[in-house]
């Protein structure tokens, strides 16, 4: 089968050292090209030489059901940057007083993103989840607690009740609209009346590798989330990485159809800066990898034909679906699409295998699937998968120009992993204000320490780069002693159980045998069930279809475990969703599964002991 012909680099090849103590360090047989100091260099440069191209747009908010784009031009950008520049500084913004932004994402958010830059005025984006959604305030709190903003942006009234729970009046307070009860507020177009002079162009002249871009804080999986320092170096390192690694992106200008969020490294360095490094166009994509909010991302893709597309699995799950049935979409997302990429999990290869599929019918040709490794501490790539013929779901290929990987035994034995660590100019110099857990996160060397496991695709062929094996941290033994890789089980798990699985929790810590959570996809059990969507959880759950389809996945995984540690003993679908509030969920929708089994304690007790409602057992004869 033919494979559509995007050029790649960079990570094809590494050379690979094998130390005495049982470490390897592998570095690519590419070396990392020169790159920019600030990551405004490229805003200057394509105002200059495409001044009239689009940049960013975003749907009319102000027409129902969304109208027709509002653009910004990279000219017009530049002019927006230093107006705001000269408007965050004259307010005395600095490093102790940063610009915190409290927003999806939108045109005002990346605008005043842009003047911080340009302005040398670091910033930072907060999940707008720890306002909306949370109810405590707790991380919202412990985030602007942590970086003591001198101004608080939020994009409209939504975010009142937060602001006025939380921000202290130390912080000026702008607003795109609305207002809060009690306090002054600024408008948004109140910055952008600031004529820029002489202090924005010394403070723009002044920026370099090692100025403080943002801090955009981790999900706060296991703890209070950390403020990772994101240089302007680090920034443009890692996207001149990206550059030779997906060498297409410099063939043609990008264009990105994109929801992900940008207080998350994917979303807000690694397409963000995508677009802006490659000269190319951001169309803001408002839908969500949701039952419902997947109309809106289906809209925009019958409209815009990305080169290149990146999603989450779910994301990927609902389009693949989508595109079954509706030729448009195919026909516009197959176009001139040069890759698909997913992070944040692993993607289904049933899914991958129907994405295949639908290229082939509908341009007779396959689109590479790529991923990686990469983290909110390494800004964010470190490896890539670029093998289009061989990538599969779990492949992390190998290290991207200038970063160097070690892949250190943790422990002894047939059951210890390899940790991979990670160093190079696109790795953090530490977490703000928390000087302890900054040593603590890097070895003797200066490696960044990943808790994440890795092995070779091919234990005799290391070219074909590295598989991902889990967190280190997640792996835990029975009481017999034996050895259970937690991240192989949720995999294959989560893998058996499509389309009605979206994740799953492995318990058996201290236990006799393996008992799983399994969290549901609530609108695939409705369909398989034939009922309306938003019918109730428990209800849903007990219908025969559904019932049916997970007493049928529990005895597929008992016969297809080979030991204590991979056979699925038990288990419960859970009818209560993890919850923010209580920290089982993170905000990018990924799942703290030392936080489910720690509050859920109680019925993990009762599936041990045979009494909790609901209970699935294998049939094991």
């Amino acid at each position: 089968m033919n494979w559509r012909a995007s050029r790649v680099g960079g990570c094809l090849e590494a050379r690979i050292e094998r130390r005495s103590d049982g470490a390897l360090l592998l570095r690519s047989s590419e070396a990392l090209g020169t790159h920019p100091s600030s990551i405004t260099e490229r805003l200057e440069h394509w105002a200059h030489v495409v001044p009239d191209r689009t940049f960013v747009a975003r749907r009319n908010p102000a027409v129902a059901g969304g109208g027709d784009w509002l653009r910004i031009s990279y000219a017009q950008m530049r002019d927006r940057a230093r107006r705001i520049g000269q408007a965050l500084l004259a307010r005395g913004l600095s490093v102790e007083r940063p610009l915190a932004i409290l927003s999806d994402n939108d045109l005002e958010h990346l605008s005043l993103a842009m003047g911080a830059l340009w302005a040398g005025i670091p910033y930072v984006p907060v999940s707008p989840a720890y306002s909306l959604v949370a109810q405590d305030y707790d991380k919202l709190r412990h985030i602007l607690g942590r970086v003591t903003p001198g101004l608080v942006f939020a994009s409209g009234p939504a975010y009142a009740k937060a602001i006025a729970a939380v921000v202290g009046t130390e912080a000026e307070g702008v607003l795109t609209e609305g207002f809060v009860e009690g306090r002054p507020t600024t408008s948004f177009a109140a910055l952008l009346c600031s004529e820029p002079g002489v202090e924005v162009d010394a403070a723009h002249a002044a920026v370099g590798a090692d100025t403080i871009a943002k801090f955009l804080f981790t999900s706060g999986s296991t703890k209070n989330p950390k403020g990772v320092i994101n240089t302007h170096g680090m920034w443009c390192a890692n996207q001149q990485m990206l550059a030779q690694t997906l060498a297409f992106l410099t063939d043609t200008p990008p264009v990105l159809v994109d929801w992900l969020p940008w207080n998350h490294t994917f979303g807000g360095n690694h397409n963000v800066g995508i677009v802006l490094y490659n000269g190319g166009t951001l169309y803001i994509d408002e839908g969500k990898p949701t039952a419902k909010g997947i109309a809106t991302t289906l809209r925009n893709l019958r409209e815009i034909a990305p080169t290149i597309y990146f999603n989450v699995p779910k994301g990927f799950d609902e389009i693949a679906a989508a595109m079954e049935a509706d030729e448009k979409l195919r026909a516009s997302l197959y176009s001139r699409v040069q890759a698909f990429m997913f992070a944040g999990a692993g993607l289904s290869q049933a899914v991958w295998d129907r994405l295949d599929r639908l290229a082939e019918q509908t341009v007779n040709e396959r689109i590479p699937i790529f991923t990686g490794l990469g983290m909110t501490e390494t800004s964010p790539s470190c490896t890539f998968a670029v093998r289009a013929a061989s990538v599969r779901s779990g492949h992390i290929g190998l290290p991207c120009p200038g970063v160097e990987a070690k892949l250190v035994p943790d422990g002894d034995g047939p059951h210890a992993k390899h940790e991979i660590r990670f160093r190079g100019p696109n790795v953090m110099p530490g977490y703000w204000r928390e000087a302890l857990l900054s040593a603590e996160a890097f070895d003797e060397e200066g490696f960044y320490r990943t808790g994440d496991a890795v092995r070779w695709v091919d234990d005799a062929d290391p070219q074909l780069g590295l598989i991902f094996d889990g967190r280190i941290a997640e792996d835990f033994k029975l009481d017999t002693g034996t050895f259970v890789s937690v991240g192989p089980l949720r995999a294959k798990v989560v893998a058996e159980g499509a389309p009605c699985v979206q994740d799953v929790v492995v318990a058996g810590l201290n236990r006799s045998e393996i008992a799983v959570l399994l969290v549901p996809r609530l609108d695939e059990c409705a369909r398989r069930a034939g009922l309306a969507a938003d019918v109730d959880a428990a209800i849903l759950l007990r219908q025969p279809a559904v019932r049916s389809f997970f007493q049928e996945l529990i005895d597929r995984l008992w016969r297809a475990g080979t030991g204590s540690a991979s056979r699925v003993a038990r288990a419960l679908v859970l009818t209560e969703p993890p919850s923010i509030d209580t920290g089982e969920l993170t905000d990018k929708g990924s799942i703290n599964q030392r936080a489910l089994l720690a509050r859920r304690a109680s019925l993990v007790d009762a599936m041990y002991r045979g009494d909790a409602p609901d209970l699935l057992l294998p049939r094991r004869g």
